[in-house]
């Protein structure tokens, strides 16, 4: 049964094509040519015979070096079917629109990683008729990007970075300064990311920090997962913000932290300690740095 999970790996590719292609120039260590044109294509390669067969996204990138398409496969786990579905998906590609099929696979598992990035290959010893070498996106390959400035640089890498990494008490330092950004973007992108947060993340103590993270934030749409009365204000926003991460990392929050940080009315100094929410290693270390 195919999981929310597994959705939302490919699903960022579709809703943000522009931002996968960014993703995939810096992280694959392969040429990949700048687009000219972005296109999410029909995934159905079923043939006449009632064999149905899907990909789990296709895109087409055309550029000045050549046009490509994109065959994204989402991949929970070991799946031996693959080594032979994989290769007809290419071919019948091929075949049907005449451009390049590029496989991608995509994983939260280094296990799976390892298993996808294995070349399949047919034909005698030593002298294969076939060889497919898919292109793979695993926790080794995709940064842990815990840092505010540089989540706002790439927000759709930052997002495969929570759905990939996003694992135990651990996940807030990813999923803090993300909800952070979040708030900074256009609301329908801002919308758009947090679903698919929510639906990517395998781990049951990261959706519950994810949801507590969204619940403060002021983003000005309608979202299951960002549950907020808008007119606490942002001021209200941030100091709820920075109490619950510390409070999510399982750090003590003495009544002098509580009542210092329920006292400000300084957004700016708010935002400050909400990132240092995120890695400091006892409450009183938030204030380290102001000059008090």
């Amino acid at each position: 049964m195919v999981s929310s999970p597994h959705e939302a790996l490919h699903q960022i590719c579709q809703k943000d094509s522009e931002g996968m292609i960014r993703s995939f120039q810096r992280l694959f260590h392969v040429p990949f040519p700048e687009p000219r044109e972005i296109s999410v294509v029909n995934t159905d390669l079923t043939e006449i015979a009632p064999v149905e067969r899907r990909v789990d996204s296709l895109v087409r990138v055309d550029t000045d070096e050549g046009d490509y398409l994109l065959v994204l496969e989402s991949q929970g786990e070991k799946d031996e079917r693959k080594r032979g579905s994989w290769p007809y998906y290419l071919s019948y590609l091929y075949e049907k629109y005449r451009v390049e099929p590029v496989l991608i696979v995509m994983t939260q598992s280094r296990a799976t990683a390892r298993w996808a990035a294995q070349p399949i290959r047919f034909g005698l010893p030593g002298w294969s008729s076939l060889v497919v070498r898919p292109l793979v996106l695993g926790p080794d390959d995709v940064p842990v990007i815990t840092d505010e400035t540089e989540a706002a640089r790439d927000v759709t890498l930052a997002v495969f970075s929570a759905i990939t990494h996003g694992k135990g008490p651990g996940a807030v330092a990813i999923l803090g300064p993300l909800a952070a950004v979040l708030e900074t973007v256009d609301p329908d992108s801002a919308a758009m990311f947090a679903e698919l947060v929510e639906s990517g993340l395998v781990d049951a103590q990261a959706k519950k920090i994810w949801k507590e993270l969204m619940m403060p934030v002021n983003y000005f749409f309608k979202n299951p997962v960002a549950v907020k009365l808008r007119e606490e204000g942002r001021v209200e926003d941030r100091i709820e913000m920075t109490l619950r991460i510390l409070e999510l990392r399982g750090l003590q929050v003495p009544d002098s932290v509580r009542l210092r940080v329920e006292a400000c009315s300084d957004l700016d100094q708010l935002k400050a300690w909400s990132e240092r929410a995120v890695h400091v290693a006892n409450a009183a270390d938030l204030f380290d740095g102001d000059g008090v």
